[in-house]
């Protein structure tokens, strides 16, 4: 099964478990389409659009990812009041994601619009507002309610604003004696502190302590971040590099599983829920580890924000 895989999850194991998935939402909106001229207005592609599609994005597609590899998901955030909204709610009824999604109507769901012509992403454009009030602070006591009835709690910060109270939800989960995992952003990680274990990408870690010229570097300034922060583990995401688990024992790597990459939209998404998924299961970090870099490994060889199965990942 790959480097440091031990004993493999049953899907009955995995089927008993639940994540509760904490963070900002959005939609990925899709409209595909034939590129056959340019414009004679500008010098851009005119792009027929002959389909549309929207997937759940943000955490609503790491909770996606948690409920597809097996495990349940519930999905707490907050949206607005408006067409977006009501289609993620379907999306994730669909899907079978619980969701608990406070709504506002000052709040703009995000959406994240990719015109695709011959299976390229010629242009995204965002539909974004950066919310004027801490979005997720009235949903502290949702979070309370949720906590008993998971086994572990994944906070998905995509910077959007939803996550400025996150250090009490942290102490709150940590009271609880639930695992948490955080898929970082910006570069104040004090936030962070307590955490069991984030993992941010090199460029996201580089932005916290800096670029660094060698591994012995790297592996300093990981360990005094990790210390200074009270986290269990810090796992960099390194794309074609792999992953590097830095926790009490060391350092452990794992190197990447090497496919052809079709698109890295949404890596991190399946990385992280991949890993929440099995620790759930009451796997070893280390062990775990194997198994998320086997999963963005197959989740890069597919189009979008994409997820994998049980059966995919221990083909």
């Amino acid at each position: 099964m790959g480097e440091g895989v031990g004993v493999i999850p049953s899907k009955e194991s995995l089927a008993a478990r639940r994540v509760l998935v904490v963070g900002d939402v959005m939609l990925d909106r899709y409209w595909f389409g034939a590129v056959e001229r340019i414009s004679p207005e500008a010098p851009v592609p005119v792009v027929r659009v002959s389909n549309e599609e929207d997937r759940l994005g943000g955490a609503a597609n790491v909770a996606l990812n948690v409920k597809t590899l097996g495990a349940r998901a519930t999905l707490l955030s907050m949206v607005g009041h408006d067409e977006a909204a009501g289609r993620l709610r379907a999306l994730l009824a669909e899907q079978g994601v619980d969701a608990i999604l406070g709504d506002d109507a000052k709040l703009q769901t995000i959406v994240k619009l990719r015109v695709i012509g011959r299976s390229q992403q010629l242009l995204r454009v965002d539909f974004e507002k950066e919310p004027d009030f801490e979005v997720l602070a009235s949903m502290l006591g949702d979070f309370e309610q949720a906590l008993p009835s998971h086994d572990v709690v994944l906070f998905s910060d995509y910077g959007k604003g939803g996550l400025a109270h996150i250090p009490r939800m942290i102490e709150l989960a940590k009271q609880a004696g639930k695992p948490v995992l955080i898929d970082p952003k910006g570069s104040d990680y004090s936030r962070y502190a307590g955490a069991t274990v984030i993992t941010p990408n090199r460029a996201e870690l580089a932005q916290v302590v800096g670029a660094w010229s060698d591994e012995e570097t790297l592996h300093r300034r990981a360990q005094a971040l990790r210390e200074e922060l009270g986290l269990n583990a810090l796992l960099l995401t390194r794309s074609e590099e792999g992953m590097t688990l830095f926790d009490a024992e060391g350092a452990c790597h794992v190197p990447a599983q090497t496919r052809e990459v079709y698109d890295v939209t949404g890596a991190g998404d399946t990385v992280i829920a991949t890993l929440a998924a099995m620790l759930a299961c009451g796997m070893p970090l280390r062990e775990t580890m194997a198994l998320a870099n086997r999963a963005g490994g197959i989740v890069v060889g597919k189009f979008g924000t994409a997820h994998v199965s049980y059966e995919e990942l221990f083909a």
